[in-house]
């Protein structure tokens, strides 16, 4: 197995250096490489990621000159990934919201189940609101999941979870490069690895929300999540 960790990071100088201490700490089992890609940070997170760089020989760094949002960078942290021959790939984000100290036991779960995709669910836990996901993320996960789980057929708890983890065949089919730009990225990925056939699953991870700013807008990304719905049905993500 040859993983590669990508962590999307914009205006994520503050919490960065936690995170990619905490990838460090993990002993992540044959992690090749971790990759952060910084989306055009206006505070200083691409001078702190190359001195991270700097001070690890595992850690690349790919700085995109603007900031085209969080799909757009996760297309290039993960095409740094196809030409770094990754068989694995996991994405850490860079506010710390995604525990890096649940990884092994995703990555055991996709080998374990046989899995193509995996998604790190924050409902599957239980514990969402104790760990702080605020109510209205919760309520619209609660109301999107039910038409989600009918649309793509998966008896998943959490699509809007950015904690995904892809096996061999996801990183070889997928064409992220026709996907979106911006946050519904990650559902897209579902989309079209579920219109590819590939085995699709999720494992609960532990919920943590703290002064993080994010950077979504959720009346948006709700209709961009119904747009991808509407495509799928239409065969938009067929290969």
């Amino acid at each position: 197995m040859n993983l590669v960790v990508i962590v999307p990071a914009y205006n994520a100088a503050r919490n960065l250096p936690d995170v990619i201490g905490r990838i460090a700490a993990a002993r992540l089992p044959r992690l090749f490489r971790t990759v952060i890609v910084d989306d055009g940070s206006t505070d200083g997170t691409a001078a702190i990621a190359q001195d991270l760089a700097r001070s690890a020989g595992d850690i690349d760094v790919v700085v995109r000159p603007r900031n085209g949002g969080y799909g757009a960078a996760m297309k290039s942290g993960l095409q740094a990934a196809r030409t770094l021959d990754a068989d694995r790939a996991a994405c850490v984000h860079a506010d710390g919201q995604y525990s890096p100290e649940a990884l092994a036991g995703l990555l055991a779960a996709l080998e374990g189940r046989g899995l193509d995709l995996l998604q790190g669910s924050r409902i599957a836990g239980g514990q969402a609101i104790a760990g702080g996901m605020p109510l209205y993320k919760y309520a619209g996960n609660w109301a999107l999941g039910k038409l989600e789980r009918w649309v793509f057929g998966l008896p998943m708890t959490d699509l809007h979870s950015g904690y995904l983890v892809y096996g061999r065949r996801a990183l070889a089919e997928i064409p992220f490069s026709r996907l979106s730009d911006s946050f519904d990225f990650d559902i897209e990925v579902i989309a079209a690895a579920r219109a590819r056939g590939l085995a699709v699953g999720e494992a609960p991870i532990p919920t943590r929300y703290g002064d993080e700013i994010s950077h979504l807008n959720p009346l948006t990304y709700g209709l961009r999540v119904l747009r991808v719905l509407w495509r799928f049905k239409r065969g938009d993500y067929a290969p």
